[in-house]
């Protein structure tokens, strides 16, 4: 009879208390009031060639998590080098991400519909769909998604390697850009602009990873500190 009554208290202190030995920091993470952060995009979303803690979204949540008594998880990131917005699209299919709604989500899109050589006029569309996938994903909410415009990777030691023309680049990325902050200003997204300081200080050494292309930690710490201006 001792027994049985032993038995039924474990059982019952098990019921209270699931974080038992089988249970994972994450399963803690999401029975607590963590906000959930949902990035999308490609290379610099991903943050080629640089570590995890080192892509922007997870220098962000770093911020976020330092700074202020509200307490975010680790970013969930939908992103792969070379995704044009239709890839994206297709990415974010195949993920099925079930955190909706998030309270945050970021959108960085496009250099590689540019790079490919894609009209403004095929982009707008496709960003515009995309742009109110991330809105449904942020509850519905436009106030809760961020847009970044994209970075002019003409001025990349990579593209003068190549002898690429760097003012067609810069041209067609700030169509590109204009594009995506007229379509960010009709549904009320906040939009930064995080091409125009790139443009200073993406040519050197310190700023690429070993591809001479992709930003480094320290731009992507820049992109995380204009994202946290905005959210503070």
């Amino acid at each position: 009879m001792k027994i049985s009554v032993l038995i039924l208290s474990i059982l019952s202190f098990l019921a209270c208390n699931p974080s038992g030995p089988n249970s994972t920091d994450n399963d803690i993470n999401m029975n607590q009031d963590f906000k959930s952060y949902l990035a999308l995009g490609d290379s610099y979303t991903i943050g080629e060639g640089v570590s995890e803690e080192n892509r922007y979204p997870n220098l962000l949540v770093e911020m976020l998590n330092q700074n202020s008594e509200i307490q975010w998880r680790k970013p969930e990131i939908i992103a792969k080098t070379g995704w044009t917005v239709d890839e994206l699209e297709a990415g974010i299919n195949e993920a099925a991400p079930t955190g909706e709604p998030y309270d945050l989500v970021t959108l960085l899109i496009g250099v590689n519909n540019q790079y490919r050589g894609r009209s403004v006029e095929e982009f707008r569309p496709e960003f515009e769909q995309m742009l109110l996938r991330a809105i449904g994903f942020a509850g519905n909410l436009p106030d809760h998604v961020i847009v970044l415009s994209i970075p002019d990777w003409g001025v990349t030691p990579f593209a003068k390697e190549k002898g690429t023309d760097a003012e067609k680049v810069a041209q067609e990325i700030d169509e590109y850009n204009q594009a995506k902050q007229e379509i960010c200003e009709q549904y009320g997204i906040k939009f930064i602009d995080i091409t125009t300081n790139y443009r200073l200080i993406g040519g050197s050494s310190d700023a690429v990873v070993a591809d001479n292309l992709h930003p480094s930690g320290a731009i992507y710490k820049q992109w995380a500190q204009a994202l946290y201006e905005v959210l503070k």
